[in-house]
């Protein structure tokens, strides 16, 4: 008899195993070892895995959302600041409007926002970051998550969020503010309203590409049409409103169209 027709066979899922390629251990065995070396945590195979799981979590929990604006602003805002009051204060209007509020779930005007959302009974939503530096979740949430990953975070903003509003702020706020600008832009987003609070801080940043982004011809005289400046918490979120009732009609008028089309068929 053929000694191969003889050797031991092995399963191990849907694979058949003989002779040397029959492991010594168990898949459950290899899973739960924890002796080894550890290096294959930092891979870049295991880093996919990771950032799959981050969309995955923040798909789950912001898919039943509804209607949201994101709210951006500086962390390092003082709770007894004007700014400050001026957040709570749009995060107020936007919750009665019936919109949730998102904002980085941080301590400042994040945190104003979250609780001017909160305290009209509106939903409160904060998307945190690790930071080489403390800074935990403010406590004005019903919903926080944590990422590992700016881009992650930054798409949840992105998707869920059908406007944004923007207070003074650095350098994340500055990030958040140019990307949006940028995906509706290049009509990556649908396009929505991006409004900036606050004149006297913003104002400048305006006046220069008016002078001189737009005459060098980096821009075209309709981007400057994207965003939508104020001082004003009633205005900023009109501004939003209104936007969303004109997209509406045009919907509507589209597919009012489309039915129209139709029937001459």
């Amino acid at each position: 008899m053929n000694s191969e027709n003889t050797k031991r066979t092995h399963r191990q899922g849907p694979a058949m195993l003989r002779g040397k390629a029959i492991p010594r251990t168990t898949t459950d065995e290899r899973l739960l070892d924890n002796r080894g070396p550890a290096d294959w945590v930092h891979a870049d195979p295991w880093r996919v895995l990771r950032i799959q799981a981050e969309f995955v979590e923040g798909f789950g929990l912001l898919a039943e959302l509804g209607r949201a604006v994101s709210v951006f602003g500086s962390a390092r805002t003082a709770p007894d600041s004007d700014e400050y009051r001026l957040g709570v204060e749009i995060g107020r209007r936007l919750a009665e409007a019936g919109y949730a509020v998102i904002t980085g779930g941080g301590p400042g005007i994040m945190e104003a926002a979250n609780k001017g959302a909160a305290e009209a009974g509106g939903v409160s939503v904060g998307l945190g970051i690790e930071l080489p530096f403390e800074q935990r979740l403010n406590d004005y949430l019903d919903i926080g998550l944590e990422f590992r990953y700016f881009f992650v975070r930054k798409t949840m903003f992105v998707k869920y969020s059908q406007a944004f509003v923007v207070l003074p702020g650095g350098f994340g706020t500055m990030d958040e503010l140019f990307e949006a600008l940028t995906l509706v832009q290049t009509r990556k987003v649908t396009r929505f309203p991006i409004v900036l609070v606050g004149s006297a801080f913003w104002g400048g940043l305006l006046d220069w590409i008016k002078s001189v982004m737009l005459p060098a011809g980096k821009i075209h005289e309709s981007d400057l049409e994207l965003v939508h400046l104020t001082d004003d918490p009633a205005e900023a979120v009109q501004v939003i409103l209104d936007a969303h009732a004109e997209h509406r009609r045009r919907l509507e008028e589209s597919a009012a169209g489309r039915s129209a089309d139709e029937a001459v068929r």
